[in-house]
Parts: C-alpha cells; structure tokens; sequence
C-alpha cells in the first residue's frame, strides 16, 4: 500500500488546509487544565493510516432484544464510532459457527443467523462507508470448525475429495504420540493430533480439536481460500481481512512457506481489489514478524503491546521510544510501506484496565501512549470506557456499556458479566457528559493525533533524558515535527529539554497539569505533554 505525502492527502480534503484550534477538546479532557490553540490540517490520516475499533459483535449491541449482539445493533453504533473518531473496524468472525467465538467456522460465505443476514451485513457496510469508516473481517484460514462439511466428510471417508484437505497421520506415527510445543501466548494447547472414533488415523489441529487445520499444501485449499476473500471483497464490498493466526499456515519448521503463501494471498486479492487491506496476527518479537510483512502488508504489534505494560507497571517510560525505532526499522528492511498496527489490548489478551488494577491514570496514560507513539492504533472494544476483564477469554469479551442498565436498550445479556459491570465501570452515557472522563481523553487524543501529520505519518526519535520515568520522542513528517512527553511513574518528573529543543514552547496538548517554561518541563505523575515550536 502505497503512502500517499501530505500533498495528496490535502488534494483529498473538500478545503484545502482547514485551520483549526485543538485547545477545547484538550482542555475537556483535562480537568479544565489551559493552553493556547495550535493550528494544524484539519485531517491528516488516511486509513489505513488512520484509528481502527476492534468489535466482538455479539457483545457489542443488541436490536432485537434476544440478548445476543447483532449486525442492525453494530450499526446502529456508527455514528458513536464516526465521533470518537474512528476510520476502520476489525470485526471478529462473523460466519456460522457452533461456538460463541465463532473462530470455528462451518460456512465461510454466510452470516452467523445469531447476528442477522448478509443484507444485514451489506447495509452495516455501505452505512460505514457513507461515514468514511472502513470494514475488515476476522478470516480464519488457518482452520475449518470440525462441524464444517469438508471435515465431516473427510473424517467420514478417507476417499473423500475432501480428505486432503486437512492434514492426516496413523494413529502409530510417533508424531502423533507425543505432546507438541506452542509459539506464544496465541495457544496453549499442545495436543496437536486428535482422533476420529472408528478410525486408524489421527488430524492436526493446532489450537484445539474442533478446528482442524487446513492443509495449504493442497492447491485445492489455496483456492478454496482465494475464492473466499474475492467473495467478501467483490460480492460483499469490505475493505480487507485481519488474518487469524498467520504464522501457522504451515508449521514452525516452515516459516518461508507462510511467508511465501501470503504474499500469494495478497497477490490474489490484489486482482479484485487493488487497494486491499491485509492484518495479520503474528504473535511474535519483531524479528519473527519483519518477514511477514511482504505478504501482510500490516501486522499487529504485539511486541510494543507488552512493552507499554511493561512501562505503565514498572514506571520507566524511557526506552519506549528505543524499542518502537527498532521494531519499525525490522519491518522498513523488508516492507517500507508497512503499516504498523498498534494495540493496547485485543480479544485474545487480559483487558488493559485490569493489568493495570483499574488504575485510571495508568489507564489514561497507556491511552496516550498509543494515540502518540508511531502506528495505525486499534482500540478493543470498551477499551475507551475502561472495561475490565481477565482470561478465561468470556470474561475479555463481556458486553459493552452503553448506558445505566435501566435506560440500556441496547445492552446484551447473553452472559452475566463478572469483571464490567455498573459498579466497576461507567457506561458510556454517563462519561460522555464528564469532561475528564477516559472516553472524552480518547476522544480528544484520537481528534489530536488525526488531525496532526506528524502523529499519524511521522517517524519516531526517542530524546534521551535523565529521568526513566519519562518517555519523550520527537515525531517528525515533512515540515510537521511534534515533541511529545509522558510520566509513566506515579511521581513527579521535571527535565531539563536539550537545546536543540526549547523552541518547542507551544502547547498541543497537556494532561495532569504539566508545564514548560524557559526549556524545563514539569511532569506530575501520569501526566502528558504534546508541544510545537
């Protein structure tokens, strides 16, 4: 995907270079703190460039009041989206299936009958696109659902068509006998080989036996997986696809061949659909991920995901920045169009809010951290209100809050949440209308970091200080440049900026009162500071 400059960008805005002042929002979302109004373009992202939502529908809006989420209720939700300021949205599986994760697919061209039908799903896609906001699908390539008819049949006949399509060992091979390893907190499941009753031979499933693993050295099934994305993209009309659980296409011991299979999968989809959006789940260090990047021109990122936790748990913010240019130089050797796409928390991992104790500033800061640092950020559903929750994976993926449970016409109730609840967080009605709210600090970060082409497109370098509290970097694009400072420690942090920098006096945001005056600038704990020369 190509980067288009700034130039480009601005030929695509109705004005060219609206003026606008930032220092309201800012202002709302910190205690009433003050600062001077800096003008910037109206609108410098460009998805993919831009801020994506993670949605796990059935938890997200109810329409019909079967206490199931749904695809009326999803859009009934756009403009909430549009104004907080999101451009795409990642919607995990979709598509009939037995399980409430819908990871084990059964019918790769329909829509699970619990969320409503694909004209259902085609008006929820053409009423996002009427708000310029994006859609990407959750395709689970890696595996089939063991209810799917190709396995049924497969497990059924070893003469079927069908049977080459999974992967098949005798129940004597000593492979099949022994436990296999895992790669990463994506399973945790080693018995990877599974029996059918009545049967002499054994099928690979990586993540568990109701989702046997496709077998991508049969060209059948790299056709079958082909002529699945061009339906959703011709047919259907999304944007692209987050590819679920990407390096396991084929084994460990075969990483080029995943390498080598997704650029053909891009290649394809490409034919179809020039523009094209590719997300991949690599659940790895940089290195591991850099390769990937050819074939799935945007990968999440895992690795910073877990050093900003790190941070906000530690209290030492300083090697954030060092670690980012790290991670982007590994992905610029092998794909300088890239598209880093940068998380706090997603669907598979403990919410942030409890890895943080429910900690509001440590939440605020992680918030600011991500809408500041380099990337394309996601945000997990009821990430911006603050919703707990800890693994076992129901309890990450509870309903979404909307408004006090009395007025809650949307809220689902197809399980009784234990981690976000009224008493534990504010729904979304209520922290609308409080300026210092963590919705209102997103929605303010997302206007911010949206409107800045340094925020949205710039390079990243760190600015080394003498505090490891502090996390301070430079983000630079063409003439745009931006000095951005947080405290990630609960103690007060004041630095002396280095010559070269004091010109940067103007102030694009603060958050916890922090001030600079003549080259020093205080940081009370958890606090943020964005400056301009």
């Amino acid at each position: 995907m190509k980067k288009r400059s700034l130039f480009q960008h601005l030929l695509l805005l109705p004005a060219l270079y609206l003026i606008v002042g930032c220092s309201t929002p800012a202002q709302q979302a910190d205690n009433g703190n003050q600062q001077p109004p800096v003008t910037h373009a109206a609108k410098a992202s460009d998805w993919p460039r831009g801020v994506s939502y993670e949605i796990f529908v059935q938890s997200f809006c109810d329409s019909n009041n079967d206490g199931i989420g749904d695809i009326k209720g999803m859009t009934s939700k756009l403009d909430y989206l549009k104004q907080l300021g999101i451009e795409g949205i990642w919607l995990m599986p979709i598509s009939p299936s037995p399980s409430y994760h819908k990871y084990d697919v059964t019918d790769y061209y329909g829509i699970h009958p619990d969320y409503g039908t694909m004209a259902d799903f085609k008006e929820f896609v053409a009423e996002a696109h009427k708000r310029g906001i994006n859609v990407v699908i959750d395709l689970v390539l890696n595996h089939s659902g063991s209810d799917h008819p190709w396995f049924k049949a497969a497990a059924k006949d070893a003469n079927s068509p069908y049977r080459d399509y999974y992967v098949w060992a005798h129940k004597d091979d000593p492979q099949t006998q022994s436990e296999g390893k895992t790669t990463g907190d994506d399973s945790h499941n080693v018995n990877h080989w599974h029996s059918v009753p009545g049967s002499d031979y054994k099928y690979f499933g990586y993540f568990w036996g109701g989702m046997p693993d496709l077998n991508f050295d049969n060209p059948k099934v790299r056709e079958e997986a082909y002529k699945i994305g061009r339906f959703w993209l011709e047919e259907v009309g999304v944007d692209g696809f987050r590819l679920d659980a990407a390096r396991h296409i084929f084994t460990d011991d075969r990483q080029q061949d995943n390498h080598q299979f997704w650029e053909e999968f891009l290649a394809e989809m490409r034919k179809v659909k020039p523009d094209v959006y590719l997300v991949g789940e690599v659940w790895a260090e940089a290195d591991v991920v850099a390769p990937y990047t050819k074939g799935l021109p945007a990968l999440f990122n895992f690795e910073m995901s877990w050093k900003i936790l790190d941070a906000l748990k530690n209290g030492t913010g300083d090697s954030l920045a060092i670690h980012h240019d790290r991670i982007i130089g590994a992905y610029q050797n092998v794909n300088p169009d890239f598209v880093d796409a940068t998380i706090l928390s997603n669907h598979d991992q403990n919410r942030i809010m409890s890895e943080v104790n429910s900690d509001m500033n440590k939440a605020k800061t992680g918030a600011s951290l991500l809408l500041t640092l380099p990337g394309s950020p996601y945000i997990y559903y009821g990430e911006e209100i603050g919703m707990l929750g800890k693994k076992p994976d129901e309890q990450i993926r509870e309903p979404f809050l909307w408004d006090v449970k009395e007025k809650d016409a949307c809220r689902t109730t197809w399980m009784e949440p234990q981690n976000s609840t009224e008493q534990t967080v504010r729904p979304v009605a209520v922290q609308e209308k409080d300026k210092t709210s963590l919705l209102n600090h997103y929605k303010t970060l997302i206007k911010l970091r949206n409107s800045s082409p340094a925020l949205t497109l710039g390079a990243i370098e760190p600015v080394p200080l003498d505090n490891r509290a502090v996390s301070a970097f430079l983000r630079t694009h063409e003439n745009d440049n931006v000095l951005v400072l947080h405290n990630v420690s609960g103690s007060a942090a004041n630095v002396t900026l280095p010559d070269n920098l004091k010109a940067y006096t103007q102030v694009m945001f603060r958050h916890n009162n922090a001030q600079q005056a003549k080259g020093t600038v205080q940081l009370p704990a958890y606090s943020t500071l964005v400056l301009k020369k």
